[in-house]
């Protein structure tokens, strides 16, 4: 395999190790899997891939993912407009969607506080979040961040920042594992820990 940045097949490998948990080796077969199909195969990815990038962005309400702008979720009249999930990701959101116990909006802050890989507050929805919560429709916000190392110091920086709007906040219960990801949590555990949420703060006066 030759080593330079024209080499194709490099390229390919070089590309898919972007992808979050493949290494070199799982790169490298996903590179020969592709390579091995029939050219439809590859088309194919490729081409949802670039259907997606071109039609899927943030909702310029909550920040979800989606190819509607409101989503589906901010403009349904059945969702409770006084209280407010706060996710990382996505993914965070359709798990909580799919355990049907939660009917508020949602919030995503598009990652976690990680200092050692350079995210900080700035780099997150912060400002939007916090821009909501002083309209004044929302009486409580649930941090459902992750319980890993990241997603707690997320979590407190979020209790911080909104503890002077006098909002209510609650933070979901440790029946998701300690450095677990929700995404891959599944619905039971998830509803029972939106159900034993535990306070943080003080109502709205």
């Amino acid at each position: 395999m030759k080593a330079s940045g024209d080499d194709p097949l490099s390229n390919l490998i070089r590309a898919l190790r972007h992808l979050p948990g493949v290494g070199e080796k799982t790169a490298t077969r996903f590179a020969f899997f592709l390579l091995r199909e029939p050219p439809s195969v590859a088309n194919d990815v490729a081409a949802a891939l670039a259907d997606a990038r071109a039609r899927i962005a943030p909702c310029e309400r909550c920040g979800h993912l989606t190819e509607r702008n409101p989503c589906t979720i901010c403009v349904s009249p059945t969702r409770d407009d006084a209280t407010l999930c706060v996710v990382e990701t996505s993914q965070d959101l359709l798990a909580i969607e799919r355990t049907g116990a939660y009917r508020g909006r949602y919030h995503v802050l598009h990652g976690a506080i990680a200092p050692v890989d350079g995210v900080g507050p700035e780099d997150l929805t912060f400002g939007a979040l916090l821009a909501r919560v002083k309209e004044g429709s929302i009486r409580e916000m649930i941090l459902a961040t992750s319980p890993s190392v990241e997603g707690e110091a997320t979590a407190l920086y979020a209790e911080r920042l909104l503890a002077p709007t006098g909002v209510a906040i609650s933070r979901i219960a440790s029946g998701v594992p300690v450095g677990a990801s929700l995404e891959y949590t599944d619905p039971t555990t998830l509803e029972q820990s939106l159900a034993a949420r535990t306070r943080r703060s003080s109502d709205r006066r």
